[in-house]
């Protein structure tokens, strides 16, 4: 069946057939930018899709970076010795018994809109400024989230800073990557001498899963601001979904760096055994050549009882739980190289530690009223993150079994400023307060009881649980044997006790990585040193274009009907290119060939379109909206049009099209020479 995309041009051209003329869009239906005048050369169904196996670029050394909503860091591996990973420096600065292997994501900028610090430093430097003087600072943290959830993100999208200055989020993002570039290489450079630094490393950038494709462009647009990578060598960046890089890391502990929630005797959580999963799927290997008719894995005695219920092909979830997010993935063990297969599409939602905060904040306002929460945040910038530290340091202690109350340090600052805005102190507000589980305490502090603590993580726990059984009862991901708990905030005694406790009667064993909050970085290390570990990957939309096609009657509305010169054409039909919830291969593309409609033109805009349903038929079905543009830059055709303005002959490009992997990537060559040309898909131009 013929198909024609829908443009915004008058004579549209497909070729020179008596079957085919030009055909414009009807008046309002969606369409291309004027530019875009293009005829199709493949029919509506795609030729069986391709699989490439994707030719890494050179690179000495991989360094990863995880940008997390709370906290950040950075480490390397050499690709001489890709598992050997290396941590970066202790931060400096850092809270009282808290491990400095990450740094907060926060970021300090003078008055006049100049880089200062990040981390520590910045959150310390602003702490120790005048009030009158931090006004006029920028200070951001925890502006990750922002990203998540703006619905029009685009590269003019405005971050606010504590002191409520705007500032363009794609500025505050590169000022936070461009230091953690200048940190790394640093230390690459103090360790090897003579490490040439151009086309040397491979930068990966961490993201949730569950980010759509604009947020993941804007972390490459950062990343091309900060210099870490410069368009021309975009391969030089990958994209990595935390969940994905989790699982990736995983794969290669050893028990005695795992505890089992559902196992571990008190005081001590600790697996016997020191058998790596990889380990297990080389001896997996061994019986399987040894008996093809055997799937199960064998372990030998001693491994621990963990591993030893694990058979070929077996099915595990990560739960990353970060600051902001939780990101959940299921993977399948793929024999013979342990690739890993995704099963269902990543989701998850905003149930991060950074809700226990929130909730935090809103006991404060029934305290203390609202009004004055808001103020002393405008007012009091950098006595508020003072604040947020010291319920950080209690939040930290809080456990399920915790018997005594947790005593939180108000600042002077805070005292004070409530007295002379309400003309009364701190603890008559506390004795009027109906909230009987916090008090004032005879040293000067806030005293939480620890079902007050608890009940601050109730309702991001209970987002996390809810989400983990509603991915669970889905058909694809049955028979889950493990669940990885992973992310900063798995680090939470409460978050774990609460997953086991409503996931162990399911038979899931929940079990925790000892470097919990290390794990995504590390995976992201191993992941860029071989990005084709995950092999197939799940859709998490339906994309595709509008097109025309020849008009059926019973088939296709009346109200889509266009007649022209004689011919009867359907309007709006969404040809898809891949189906939400499809399997997509590593390297598989899907094709497309188009044909500019006018001699000498020099670019071709197409817009995409996405759904969540898998059978959208039209580009006005409800959820189906408009995404991004395809463009394509064209060279000026060889040869050219003659005197007259007539065209040498049908100019044909050939697109594909890959979803398989952590971002949407296009490639495009020009049939009549063989050359490549400059392709690319915006989604931040909506």
């Amino acid at each position: 069946m013929l198909t024609v995309p829908e443009v915004g041009l008058q004579g549209l051209y497909i070729g020179s057939s008596p079957e085919q003329s030009p055909v414009p869009s009807p008046p309002g239906s969606p369409r291309t930018q004027e530019s875009c005048g293009i005829a199709p050369l493949t029919p509506s169904q795609s030729p069986k899709p391709e699989a490439r196996t994707p030719q890494p670029a050179p690179f000495s050394v991989v360094v990863a970076i995880d940008f997390g909503t709370t906290s950040s860091g950075y480490a390397f591996s050499f690709a001489s010795d890709p598992e050997a990973i290396h941590m970066m420096r202790k931060w400096e600065g850092g809270d009282p018994g808290v491990a400095h292997q990450k740094t907060p994501t926060c970021l300090l900028l003078t008055p006049e809109g100049a880089f200062h610090s990040f981390g520590y430093t910045a959150r310390d430097y602003y702490h120790d400024l005048d009030p009158e003087e931090a006004r006029d600072w920028l200070y951001f943290e925890k502006f990750k989230m922002k990203i998540h959830s703006a619905t029009d993100l685009t590269l003019k999208t405005q971050l606010e800073a504590v002191n409520g200055k705007k500032m363009p989020a794609l500025e505050v993002f590169a000022h936070a990557l461009r230091f953690f570039k200048e940190h790394a290489l640093q230390e690459l450079r103090e360790q090897c001498p003579l490490l040439p630094e151009k086309d040397t490393v491979r930068w990966v950038l961490t993201v949730p899963a569950i980010w759509k494709q604009p947020a993941k462009q804007f972390m490459r647009e950062a990343a091309y601001l900060a210099g870490l990578v410069s368009r021309e060598d975009a391969e030089q960046l990958l994209i990595a979904l935390e969940p994905e890089a989790a699982s990736v890391y995983c794969r290669k502990l050893r028990l005695h760096q795992l505890v089992d929630l559902s196992s571990r005797a008190p005081g001590s959580g600790r697996l016997g055994g020191r058998r790596s999963i990889d380990s297990s799927f080389r001896q997996a290997r061994e019986q399987l050549r040894r008996s093809r008719h055997s799937r199960t894995f064998l372990v030998e005695s001693g491994v621990g009882e963990l591993w030893a219920e694990l058979q070929a092909g077996d099915r595990y979830m990560v739960a990353d739980c970060g600051g902001g997010t939780v990101d959940l993935t299921v993977h399948q063990l793929e024999q013979p190289h342990g690739t890993l297969k995704e099963l269902y599409k990543a989701s998850g939602g905003p149930y991060g530690a950074v809700g226990v905060d929130l909730a935090f904040e809103q006991l404060l306002g029934r305290i203390f009223g609202e009004d004055f929460i808001a103020t002393f945040k405008r007012q009091r910038p950098a006595a508020w993150v003072d604040l947020t530290i010291a319920f950080e340091a209690r939040k930290r202690t809080a456990g399920p079994h915790r018997a005594g109350a947790l005593n939180i340090s108000l600042p002077f600052s805070f005292i004070d400023f409530y007295r002379k805005q309400r003309g009364h102190n701190v603890e008559t507000a506390l004795r009027r307060s109906s909230l009987n589980v916090v008090k004032w305490s005879s040293q000067g502090m806030l005293r939480m009881s620890c079902e007050a603590m608890n009940e601050l993580f109730q309702p991001t726990v209970s987002g996390i649980i809810e989400h983990i059984e509603a991915l669970l009862g889905r058909p694809e991901v049955q028979d889950v044997k493990l669940l990885f708990l992973v992310g900063g905030f798995a680090e939470s005694a409460v978050l774990q006790h609460a997953v086991q406790t409503a996931l162990g009667a399911r038979g899931l064993r929940v079990v925790v990585p000892h470097d919990v909050g290390l794990t995504i970085l590390k995976g992201a290390v191993l992941f860029g040193q071989a990005p084709g570990v995950v092999r197939v990957r799940r859709s998490p939309l339906t994309y595709g274009v509008g097109v025309l096609n020849r008009f059926v009657a019973g088939r296709h509305p009346p109200d889509k009907l266009l007649v022209r010169d004689g011919r009867r054409w359907c309007t709006d039909v969404f040809d898809r290119f891949v189906a939400a919830e499809q399997s997509v291969a590593l390297g598989e593309e899907v094709r497309r060939s188009y044909c500019p409609a006018r001699p000498g033109q020099r670019r071709v805009l197409i817009n995409l379109y996405c759904c969540a349903a898998e059978d959208a038929r039209f580009i006005t079905d409800p959820g189906v909206r408009k995404c991004g543009a395809l463009s394509l830059d064209l060279e000026p055709a060889e040869g050219g049009p003659d005197a007259t303005g007539a065209s040498p002959g049908r100019r044909e490009i050939r697109a594909a099209m890959q979803f398989g992997d952590t971002e949407i990537k296009v490639t495009a060559v020009d049939v009549s020479t063989n050359r490549s040309v400059r392709a690319a898909i915006d989604f931040l131009s909506n």
